[in-house]
């Protein structure tokens, strides 16, 4: 009984370390290794600063290592990507889908800690693509909600998608005062200017009616980040 009540304590007391660990973490561009922290012998990823990286190296259990790897995932997602729908949703899905393959017993938790990893990959490279496509960060926002069509990617390119981008943000950037609570009696002329857009880039037709409602909607949650 008392051996049970030890652990019991033992696990308390860590994941009052790991709440502490979570709200001091600070994420930067800095390489570290988190696969050494967690031992294993895995390449370095930029996700977390050297002091917390210390405070990681400390920790045996494998099992916390992975469930603080999560939590940073999940907070990295909500204040990278809030303001980008495509990309908000993309990370979230493939972060719950990991998420419940460990908690199924699909994975390890050496596997689910590489995978953790290879999303935060994911996550750092698309937090690069705008710097790297020369776009603002709404303007690569409406430029990921194109690219979820791979034929229009395959068909047009980077250049023209960027193109497109940029030319939504401009024209959604002037009708940014839409009462989005009134959106209905407006969104028919907002979708035909959309549409007008994207046939003169050539943008695939069967796939503009998608395209414009991914738009609209990406239009919306970041309405009020347009006027600045």
């Amino acid at each position: 009984m008392n051996k049970k009540i030890n652990t019991a304590h033992k696990l308390k007391d860590w994941k009052s370390i790991l709440d502490t660990l979570v709200s001091q973490a600070v994420i930067t561009a800095k390489p570290i290794d988190i696969f050494e922290a967690a031992g294993m012998d895995k390449p370095n990823l930029s996700l977390v600063d050297e002091q917390f990286l210390d405070k990681i190296k400390q920790m045996p259990q494998k099992n916390l290592a992975a469930e603080l790897l999560k939590r940073l995932l999940e907070g990295k997602i909500k204040s990278q990507f809030k303001l980008n729908l495509p990309q908000l949703r993309k990370f979230s899905e493939k972060l719950k889908e990991t998420v419940n393959k460990y908690n199924n017993g699909s994975l390890q938790t050496s596997q689910v800690i590489e995978e953790l990893l290879t999303l935060a990959k994911e996550m750092n490279a698309a937090v690069k693509q705008g710097e790297d496509l020369g776009l603002s960060e709404k303007e690569l926002a409406f430029y990921n909600a194109l690219e979820e069509n791979e034929s229009a990617v395959r068909e047009l390119g980077d250049d023209v998608l960027k193109q497109i981008a940029q030319e939504l943000t401009n024209y959604l950037r002037k009708s940014v005062k839409v009462d989005w609570s009134k959106r209905e009696s407006v969104k028919a002329q907002i979708m035909l200017h959309v549409k007008r857009i994207l046939c003169k880039y050539n943008y695939p037709p069967d796939q503009q009616q998608a395209a414009t409602e991914r738009v609209l909607e990406q239009a919306e949650l970041i309405s009020d980040e347009l006027v600045k």
